[in-house]
């Protein structure tokens, strides 16, 4: 093994083995603090309910444990210990189309993936979610929706792939910018299409029953600046009684979708606060600056990706005896991973203003901040949240200010 591909090794290694250090960090920090009950959360958490937050989120983290090292292995074994070299000459020798056998070598991989981590989904949802009383799936919907999945995921991603290599083929030196303009105008028509024709594959969506509820949410958004054109509850109580509310659309007119079981468990004024936090992305602009910088990165990645596989060393670093544009075009995707990982925190850290600034929105819009930390109150002790993250871990992963953070912190404006 050259000193260079020693060098790619040892930083997957321990970027993996930093995860792993965060994880354990997490999970003794809440063995410690985890009988405690924080401010805002009494009368709400007791402590038969913080155990059994502990534990759910412990045996999630164990979990997660299990699954790093397991695709540790398998990750090595295939880029590093020569699997990748047998799986690319097997795709040249099937001597198909450059787009037949770019779509093969990624759709063969994707389900590949799904395979050997459905033991894990399989164990979460009908262990570990039955377990702490989340899962209502039955092994029948179960494989109906991972079978949907995969039919979905086939057809969509023959379709990326054959254009992306269509391009790559017609336009050697400009492929990296059309494939990113196609996959942005691609990722906008899903934005459209996804509402009405992928959702209801896998749920139902019904007009909200609660009229009174409705026209306070028109109402609300319509202080906002918004448009509702349709408000509808979903039936997510047949896979799990997990509660979650979203908007979907774009521009100022927005489909408000409210999980079942987030009406069940949630007052109206509960309700209406969840929505107007929601609002507060939209109104900040929140997923257009998301939307721009994640685009800028993708652009600045197709073109190191352009540069990384113009040549082939790439594939001399890893032993490739067919050096293909598809099997180079996966190492520096692994490449780009590792490139991209210290910017992960950054990111999350991005997250979490955006989030603190569509909670003082909510604030400004309902004036109701008991109703606002009641609602996320209830929503971490539904869900068992963790209440005592790692401060580390936090920072580093969470999208959102610790749960208990952010209750203090309105409660604090009241």
């Amino acid at each position: 093994m050259t000193m260079l591909l020693s060098l790619v090794l040892s930083l997957y290694l321990f970027f993996n083995l930093l995860e792993v250090l965060l994880s354990f960090l997490n999970i003794r920090h809440l063995a410690k603090h985890g009988g405690v009950v924080p401010p805002g959360f009494a009368g709400k958490v007791d402590g038969a309910l913080l155990v059994k937050m502990r534990d759910y989120t412990m045996a999630g983290s164990r979990l997660g444990l299990a699954a790093t090292f397991f695709g540790m292995a398998v990750t090595i074994a295939f880029l590093f210990g020569g699997l990748l070299d047998l799986y690319n000459s097997w795709i040249v020798g099937l001597q198909l189309s450059p787009q037949l056998a770019a779509v093969l070598f990624f759709l063969l991989l994707a389900h590949g993936h799904t395979l050997i981590n459905l033991p894990f989904a399989l164990y979460t949802t009908f262990y570990i979610e039955k377990k702490y009383g989340f899962n209502r799936q039955t092994i029948g919907l179960f494989v109906a929706d991972t079978l949907k999945e995969l039919l979905l995921a086939t057809v969509l991603n023959s379709i990326l792939l054959w254009v992306a290599f269509l391009l790559v083929a017609g336009f050697p030196e400009n492929w990296w910018l059309l494939t990113w303009l196609f996959f942005v105008v691609f990722s906008v028509v899903m934005i459209y299409l996804a509402p009405y024709v992928i959702e209801p594959l896998f749920n139902k969506f019904s007009p909200i029953a609660d009229g009174e509820l409705e026209g306070r949410i028109r109402e609300l958004l319509a202080r906002a600046g918004m448009t509702v054109s349709k408000v509808f509850t979903m039936d997510a109580s047949r896979r799990s009684s997990h509660s979650n509310a979203y908007f979907s659309g774009i521009g100022h007119v927005k489909r408000i979708v409210l999980y079942d079981t987030l009406l069940a468990g949630n007052t109206s004024d509960e309700v209406l606060a969840i929505l107007a936090h929601e609002a507060g992305h939209w109104k900040k602009k929140h997923i257009v600056k998301r939307l721009v910088v994640l685009e800028g990165l993708a652009l600045v990645g197709s073109y190191l990706f352009f540069l990384l596989v113009k040549g082939d060393g790439l594939a001399e670093l890893f032993g490739l005896a067919q050096p293909t544009i598809y099997a180079k075009l996966l190492l520096a995707a692994f490449v780009g991973s590792l490139a991209v990982f210290p910017l992960q925190p950054l990111l999350s850290y991005w997250s979490r203003v955006h989030e603190r600034q569509a909670d003082d929105f909510a604030l400004a819009l309902t004036g109701n901040p008991q109703a606002m930390a009641g609602a996320l109150v209830k929503l971490g002790a539904d869900n068992l949240a963790n209440l005592h993250p790692h401060p580390w871990y936090a920072a580093f992963y969470y999208s959102h200010p610790p749960l208990v953070s952010r209750v203090a912190r309105l409660l604090g404006r009241k």
